[in-house]
């Protein structure tokens, strides 16, 4: 059996504490013989301007700290990390893509997803506005990765309101889509739950949400919530407040069942076949 966790964290701007947060409840996890651990958006780094979190990736493009640390933990604990976001500098544009890097058990980065979709939106909260694009450039490709069992999909955050994207990668094959976030504290409470069942439903996967919580150092307030749901649509384990971890099975008998129950994906008269990547 695969087992699926996701941690939920307040994360800081200091990358060296929130490396120690995430090693901390990495080992509470369950032991898996095949364990696939995904950590929220902006992991090691969050509650800051985002002029500083520029200034992080271009430190990271010589000192490449980020990607160094969370290999380790990934090799340290022999789990698939699903390592939810960090800022990758792009020379040439003076940004960075915010980027879903997955490292194997041995600590092999093998693959990376930047975030698609950027939150350009005005919200009422503390927070007021926000400007993704002003420093974050969009991704272009829609990501899988085959492992031993399963195929994973990647998404981030703000990506959930775009269905399109979930149906493309259950198109690739997906079989687990992976939701590292950080929604405000506003949408979260009104559209993060609902959405994610709707997707989970709609394209018969499992889906883990790995979510940021509480309110960070700049005075941002995320909603939390993280949570693990089966292709049915049902909520199997979930952490609503604070910091923590949650687990549950991955159980492909499960998800081969709803797919023939009610073939979508056949009956679907938009889906174009298209060759994984």
């Amino acid at each position: 059996m695969i087992k699926l966790s996701a941690i939920q964290l307040s994360s800081s701007p200091n990358v060296q504490d929130n490396l120690a947060t995430i090693e901390r409840l990495m080992s509470q996890l369950p032991f898996a013989e095949q364990h696939i651990v995904v950590l929220p958006e902006c992991c090691l780094f969050f509650g800051g301007t985002d002029r500083a979190q520029l200034d992080l990736a271009k430190q990271d493009a010589t000192t490449n700290e980020l990607k160094t640390g969370l290999s380790k933990l990934a090799k340290q604990y022999n789990v698939t990390l699903v390592a939810g976001s960090i800022p990758q500098y792009i020379e040439q544009q003076d940004k960075f893509y915010n980027t879903c890097c997955v490292f194997s058990g041995s600590g092999e980065l093998l693959t990376q997803y930047h975030k698609m979709h950027l939150f350009d939106v005005d919200v009422n909260d503390s927070e007021k506005q926000y400007r993704e694009s002003r420093y974050t450039e969009k991704g272009t490709s829609a990501i899988t990765k085959t492992l031993d069992s399963l195929t994973l999909g990647l998404s981030i955050c703000y990506d959930l309101r775009f269905p399109e994207l979930y149906r493309h990668l259950t198109t690739l094959g997906a079989q687990v889509i992976t939701v590292p976030a950080a929604f405000t504290k506003v949408t979260g409470k009104a559209h993060w739950l609902p959405l994610l069942q709707a997707r989970a439903i709609e394209n018969q996967v499992y889906i883990v949400a790995a979510g940021q919580y509480g309110v960070h150092d700049n005075g941002r307030e995320t909603w939390g919530q993280s949570v693990i749901i089966n292709p049915w649509g049902e909520v199997l384990s979930e952490i609503t407040q604070g910091v923590g971890t949650i687990s549950a099975d991955f159980d492909l008998d499960t998800l081969q069942s709803v797919r023939q129950a009610i073939p979508v994906a056949q009956h679907n008269q938009f889906i174009t076949k298209i060759k994984t990547l």
